[in-house]
């Protein structure tokens, strides 16, 4: 057993990390995983890094609840970001959960999805045009973080004069859900909850006055309900519109930025996507479980049970770390090894059971579509300096990416 890898996992805590895992947690990840893979921290919290620790827990709902009033009324208090946390349907249990991510779910059908595509390769076109005009990009402000704005403003049909301030409540809201939250940080993801809620009040009123076309929008849709009439209450539809756009901003934002800097950290694989361009969506995969934009989830155990060959009490709260889980080697074939074909890769980027991702096919369809026209359109690009990552441990992505288009 490696001393080193051991005693990097007994100093692990998740509230006390180092400059060092912000830029790689890999080596970490693999330490805990080797040595302590279901890890007691100091705040009385258990850290997972096995996949099907991860797989059993994601699975058993009624053993580990996602439900987090218990965990967020000590962290928020009673403020907009506990409402918003505790509303939002990742962090609800059925019946509640079922509900919800039903309607969701119809508003974000196959047929739905499938009649984006042509919309999204436009404005990715447009934004790889103005990209040509400048001679050089800024990956992330250019381009990654541009698409999902966009595609979530036209899913709820907000005009686009008002998408401006989109960008930034999101950020501040997801940025309280680090596992330290600074009183600065509160304060921002509070207030851009409240602004955020003051804005879509605006905007339902404005849609229930003059309803779109329910098949392509799905605000229309949420305030119409199902046809047996299942609706959203009217503090369910606010909240879980800023939901659609937190959970489809940041994540696929870090997928379109991790994947195109993966691609040029790694130019065997760059060349092999240029020359086989059909692999772009076993590529898109293996971009999601290399370099996970979402490294960690949450759960509370509501009874005793062992997990792991470790027993648990009720009440515990437990962080599943997908970004280790998905380098795990009982699961992944040289796990370490960024590999464009990967087959199969059943990664947890997604999560899986009862909560995965709703949104994971418009996701995957972002990526594949961005990143497929970038490399066509710019096949000689090169990351020219150094890249500024987000300084978050729950979603990895990058802040800034400077490019050369060569």
């Amino acid at each position: 057993m490696n001393a080193d890898a051991k005693a990097l996992a007994a100093s692990f805590d998740l509230e006390k990390l180092t400059p060092e895992f912000y830029d790689n947690p890999y080596p970490t990840y693999r330490a805990l995983r080797e040595n302590e893979p279901v890890k007691r921290l100091r705040n009385g919290t258990v850290f997972l890094t096995r996949y099907d620790d991860l797989v059993t827990t994601y699975k058993n709902t009624k053993s580990f609840s996602s439900d987090k009033k218990r965990e967020f009324a000590p962290k928020y208090g009673d403020t907009p970001l506990y409402e918003h946390h505790t509303t939002s349907l990742v962090f609800n249990d059925p019946p509640a959960h079922t509900r919800v991510r039903r309607l969701i779910m119809g508003a974000l059908s196959p047929r739905a999805i499938a009649g984006m595509e042509g919309d999204l390769i436009k404005l990715v076109d447009g934004l790889l045009n103005a990209i040509a005009a400048k001679g050089a990009c800024e990956l992330i402000e250019d381009f990654a973080a541009s698409i999902p704005i966009e595609v979530i403003g036209n899913l709820l049909d907000v005009p686009h004069d008002e998408r401006r301030p989109l960008r930034d409540w999101s950020l501040a809201i997801l940025g309280a859900l680090e596992p330290v939250v600074s009183p600065e940080a509160a304060t921002r993801g509070n207030k851009a909850v409240t602004d955020f809620l003051a804005y879509l009040e605006t905007l339902v009123a404005r849609r229930r006055a003059r309803p779109g076309n329910p098949d392509r929008d799905v605000l229309t849709r949420l305030i119409q309900g199902e046809e047996n009439g299942e609706r959203l209450t009217e503090k369910e539809l606010l909240h879980n519109c800023i939901f659609l756009l937190n959970a489809g901003h940041e994540t696929t934002t870090n997928l379109i930025g991790n994947g195109l800097v993966a691609l040029d950290r790694n130019p065997d694989q760059k060349q092999r996507l240029i020359d086989h361009p059909d692999l772009i969506k076993t590529a898109v995969e293996e971009m999601l479980r290399y370099e996970s934009s979402n490294q960690l989830g949450n759960r509370m155990t509501t009874e005793k049970i062992e997990l792991g060959g470790v027993m648990l009490e009720a009440g515990t709260s437990v962080t599943l770390c997908i970004g280790a889980a998905n380098r795990d080697p009982a699961q992944f074939a040289d796990p370490e090894r960024f590999d464009i074909g990967r087959t199969p890769n059943r990664h947890l980027a997604f999560a899986t059971g009862a909560h995965q991702c709703a949104g994971m096919a418009l996701a995957r369809l972002e990526g594949a579509v961005a990143i497929s026209r970038f490399l066509a359109r710019f096949p000689n690009y090169a990351v020219s300096g150094a890249p500024v990552r987000g300084g978050r441990v729950r979603f990895r992505g990058f802040l800034s990416v400077p490019c050369a288009l060569r």
